[in-house]
This record gives C-alpha cells, sequence and structure tokens, in this order.
C-alpha cells in the first residue's frame, strides 16, 4: 500500500515480470517519492488499474495520462471512464472493460467484482500470479455475498475499516454525509469489518491488510483491537496490518 485514507489511495502489485498501480490518488511528484521509497519508479509500471472515479482514487490519474515517458495502460470499467476529468481528451492508452470481467495483464491474472458504494461503476479485484491471491475490497457500504465468494482462497487482503459509527455518530460531519457513510453505497464501519472477519475471512488469508480508515471517524488502535479481537474468536494465525495515509506500508512478498 503506497496510501490508504479519505485523502488519496494507490497500492502496488508486482511479479519478477509485471507492475500494476491499483488506483491513482497520489500526484504524480508524492507518487514517484513513495514508489522510490520501496525501491520501485514510475516508468516500470505496465498499468494502472481504477476502483472507481472518485477524486481520492483518481486525482493523479489525468497527469499520469498525459505523460509522455510513462507507458502504463489505464484500465477501468465503461461506465467509469466517462465520469473523470481527463481533460483536453481521453488517454489512447485506456482499456474499458465490462464491470465483472476477467482479464489478463503481463502475467497477472485480474478478476474484478462489483462493490455497493454511491460512484458509476465501482469494483474490486482480485489478483492471482505464481499460485498467489491478492484480493482489493474497500469503498463499500456492506459485503454481500457476491464479493464473500470473490474473497475467498486469498492469500493478502485489503478490506475496508473506515469508521467507528460511536465516532461517526457524534463527529463533525453533517447529518446528511454520516448517513451517506453509514449507508449501504458507503464505507464499511469496523463493526462490518469485524462480522466478516468473524463469519466469513478466509483461513488461508496469511496477510489482512486494513485500510480507508478515516481521519475524523475512526483510529488505528480501535482498528487493530477490533480486528484482533474477531481474528482471536475465530483462532486464525492471520497477520493484521493497518494501512495509513502518510506513508507506504511494508512490501508483502511471497
Amino acid at each position: 500500500m503506497l496510501a490508504s485514507g479519505s485523502s488519496g489511495n494507490t497500492a502496488l502489485l508486482a511479479t519478477e515480470n509485471t507492475r500494476i498501480l491499483v488506483d491513482a490518488g497520489l500526484s504524480m511528484r508524492e507518487l514517484r517519492k513513495r514508489l522510490a521509497a520501496i525501491g520501485e519508479s514510475l516508468e516500470s509500471i505496465d498499468a494502472i488499474i481504477i476502483t472507481h472515479e472518485h477524486s481520492d482514487h483518481v486525482s493523479g490519474l489525468p497527469v499520469l495520462a498525459r505523460a509522455k515517458a510513462l507507458r502504463a495502460v489505464i484500465y477501468m470499467t465503461r461506465l467509469t471512464a466517462p465520469a473523470i476529468d481527463w481533460g483536453e481528451t481521453t488517454p489512447a492508452r485506456l482499456e474499458a472493460f465490462q464491470a465483472g470481467a476477467a482479464f489478463r495483464i503481463g502475467d497477472i491474472e485480474v478478476q474484478s467484482f462489483g462493490i455497493p458504494h454511491d460512484a458509476c461503476d465501482p469494483v474490486g479485484y482480485c489478483f492471482e500470479a505464481e499460485g498467489v491471491r491478492v484480493g482489493i475490497a474497500t469503498d463499500l457500504g456492506y459485503i454481500p455475498e457476491s464479493i464473500k465468494f470473490h474473497l475467498r482462497r486469498t492469500n493478502v487482503l485489503l478490506l475496508e475499516a473506515n469508521h467507528d459509527l460511536d465516532m461517526l455518530k457524534v463527529g463533525p460531519y453533517p447529518w446528511s454525509v454520516k448517513q451517506r457513510v453509514m449507508s449501504r453505497v458507503g464505507h464499511l464501519s469496523n463493526l462490518h469489518m469485524s462480522d466478516y472477519l468473524t463469519g466469513d475471512l478466509d483461513s488461508c488469508t496469511a496477510n489482512l491488510i486494513l485500510g480507508h480508515l478515516s481521519e475524523q471517524n475512526n483510529h488505528p488502535a480501535i482498528v487493530q483491537m477490533v480486528a484482533t479481537e474477531a481474528l482471536e474468536r475465530r483462532g486464525l494465525a492471520t497477520r493484521l496490518s493497518i494501512a495509513t495515509q502518510q506513508s507506504p506500508s511494508e512490501v508483502f512478498q511471497y
């Protein structure tokens, strides 16, 4: 995870031959800096794959799309592409797909799946290469059975833990925004995250990364406590990490 939170989201997935950025919610300058911190470069990125059009996931994308030095192909759903302000022209390196489609980028198999969120056509992803399966599911109001199915057999899972319900209810947001966040097309609460870990997290998930924490309505210590209790109830040895907005996470290697 290069960044995760309400101000910008970007993750790097890499094999020996292929490098994919998931979302582009950082400026090009900041993205270069964070990639360099883990020994990577922007010029080596083969693809940028987008979950949905909200600014914290695509704010850096128009500039990246116009950069002649970059060779990355941009992937997103057909309905998401028109919702992004590209500037003068839509980029030539754009590959649009139907939500739910499976396709291949280099040596990485990609499976997209729809998620319940208030965007045009939001999707989550599972990536598979060399026998390793990585799931990404953030920005979703709840976890329907279809998503539980897709997240099975994941070795690494990035899951949302956006807000603590009590903090949200007494926090500074207007009531209309609170209702939106708590809705079935809003964001996943700590409680919903805990319910998923207790009842549905696959026992083969070795690394669980909790992300997209609200700076106003959550705290890493609360997320850590709630998730740890849920994993202990299951008796799982899953390793827990909390992704942050300020700096890249550790590198998870398989």
